[in-house]
């Protein structure tokens, strides 16, 4: 059976063990709760369970694509301009949605609700969604937008700490796999919508106010279905039981923390004594970076760029869904495959992967310059180099996210996936923002228009792309550390690893900071 043969219990009781070795504990314990070593839910429960979450994952992501193949269309339909369209799809959303999935994150762990937090937040940015496809001027789809933001900050990581309960630790590669198909079926559907769309003269908004009402029945389905599950032991945890097991017939571990306040000083404080995580997550930050900027200008500078290939952005909806697909599903597979063998194989995939992509993103970008400016040889020489593009970079997605997951405290991994997805969301954040900056008061029907984008393109994935492979190769000793159980010990200094991890928020705030009010003053 997929999710396991049979469930085993431990109890969890009062301890220091929720900190690293060595580390002073200052946190008081109450109540015992039990953890399982592995999941017994049937598997036509968690077929249905992963269609569902799949679903409401896939429509979350939806609208990001209809803004990236609509462009022009969103543009001069509300009267942008490039530094106001790359606010809608930069900071002014990014913001609201890595905060405010700290606090939903963290009352879904708090109170073992994650399945009502997910349907309240699917609802929730639904409506938001119907309220952007009525949007008549900028300020009404800003509002919408950092609305939708709102219920869909929690949506991915409420999803993968689900997913990570209700299969064994071998299959939730797989089965967080198949959640993130979700966002090249999504780009595949949005490049059949465009072409529809186009032929019949249908306004893009019709497509968002269509994604809140099927977003409002999946989220219900979610809540009447799908069933919350018992908390899955971590990597680390299941290891230092192993350990104690042999040294003792009484296993001991911490429950959750008393107070919330607790809580989440407990959760930092075991992210912060991770070897790994810091590391990690800027890496994966950076790899982000590079594929929000592909995805939300690659379709239209293709289009412009090949202005007599009508079904352009059909195929290349093709590409993304079908290459996508395959990719991330394989990436999970073999992971999942291989577990029981090395647990550094997310880290292999997402690092190589993309460093050999970025060389087929620029072969992408210099597709008709390679071809003597013939569209009909460029396009042929864009199909396949796109396909290898994605294929090559897409396999990390589901591994990469199910290793985090399995990496945190059970019981707060919600809030540890929040975090993780934070980081990532100020970094990546960044990349409208800067292109939509390097475009300003230029015209996006000129010819300067396409050259700048894709000199912004040819820069800004293949850097993105770099950093994080870099970043993921140097975090895999650190990972075998943390796999270990052997974080940092003692108490963390502020001339040391506490001061470091304020200054690159400081870092990272800063920068939020300064992009934004850029471009709300080229705005303005």
């Amino acid at each position: 059976m997929l999710a396991g043969k049979d469930e085993e219990t431990i109890q969890i009781h009062p301890t220091d063990d929720i900190q690293p070795p060595s580390q002073d504990a200052d946190n008081n314990y109450h109540e015992d709760h039990s953890l399982t070593t592995r999941p017994n839910i049937p598997l036509w429960r968690v077929a249905i369970s992963l269609l569902l979450l799949f679903l409401n994952y896939f429509l979350a992501q939806y609208d990001k694509f209809i803004l990236s193949y609509f462009q022009d269309d969103v543009i001069a339909s509300l009267h942008l301009s490039s530094s106001s369209y790359g606010m809608l799809s930069g900071y002014a959303t990014g913001i609201v949605y890595a905060i405010l999935a700290l606090p939903s994150a963290f009352l879904a762990d708090y109170t073992a609700a994650r399945v009502w937090v997910l349907s309240v937040a699917a609802v929730w940015w639904s409506l938001c969604a119907i309220f952007q496809g009525l949007s008549n001027n900028f300020w009404q789809i800003l509002l919408a937008r950092i609305g939708m933001g709102v219920g869909q900050a929690p949506v991915e990581a409420l999803s993968v700490s689900l997913i990570s309960d209700l299969v064994g630790q071998e299959f939730v590669f797989l089965g967080g796999s198949v959640l993130y198909v979700g966002v090249y079926i999504g780009e595949a559907v949005s490049g059949q919508i465009a072409v529809a769309f186009a032929e019949t003269d249908t306004p893009w908004n019709n497509a968002l106010i269509a994604i809140g009402i099927v977003g409002v029945v999946v989220a219900l389905l979610v809540r009447g279905v799908v069933r919350e599950p018992k908390r899955q032991l971590s990597i680390v945890l299941a290891n230092r039981i192993r350990r104690q097991e042999q040294k003792s017939d009484a296993v001991t571990l911490p429950s959750r923390v008393v107070t919330a306040r607790k809580e989440i000083l407990s959760t930092f404080r075991y992210i912060a004594h991770m070897r790994s995580f810091y590391l990690l997550t800027l890496s994966a930050g950076f790899r982000q970076l590079g594929g929000n900027v592909f995805g939300y200008y690659m379709p239209s500078y293709l289009s412009n760029l090949y202005p007599s290939q009508p079904s352009l952005l059909s195929r290349y909806g093709i590409i993304v869904g079908v290459v996508g697909s395959v990719a991330v599903l394989t990436g999970g597979l073999v992971t999942s495959a291989t577990w029981s063998r090395t647990k550094l194989l997310p880290l292999y995939l997402t690092a190589v992967g993309g460093m050999i992509s970025s060389i087929f993103v620029l072969l992408m970008l210099f597709s008709l310059n390679a071809s003597d400016h013939d569209e009909g040889r460029g396009v042929k020489v864009l199909y396949g180099t796109m396909s290898m593009a994605y294929l090559t970079a897409e396999l990390w997605l589901g591994a990469i996210n199910s290793l985090i997951a399995l990496l945190l405290p059970p019981h707060t991994k919600t809030f540890g996936l929040a975090v993780w997805s934070l980081v990532q969301v100020l970094i990546y954040s960044s990349g409208p923002e800067i292109v939509g900056l390097a475009l300003r008061n230029t015209d996006p029907t000129s010819s300067l228009y396409i050259e700048k984008t894709r000199i912004a393109l040819a820069v800004m994935i293949p850097v993105g792309y770099w950093l994080a492979g870099i970043g993921f190769l140097l975090a895999i000793p650190l990972v075998k550390l943390d796999l270990a159980g052997r974080f940092v010990e003692g108490r963390l200094k502020w001339r040391g690893r506490k001061g470091a991890f304020l200054a690159a928020g400081c870092v990272v705030g800063a920068l939020v900071v300064a992009l934004f009010a850029v471009s709300i003053y080229y705005r303005a």
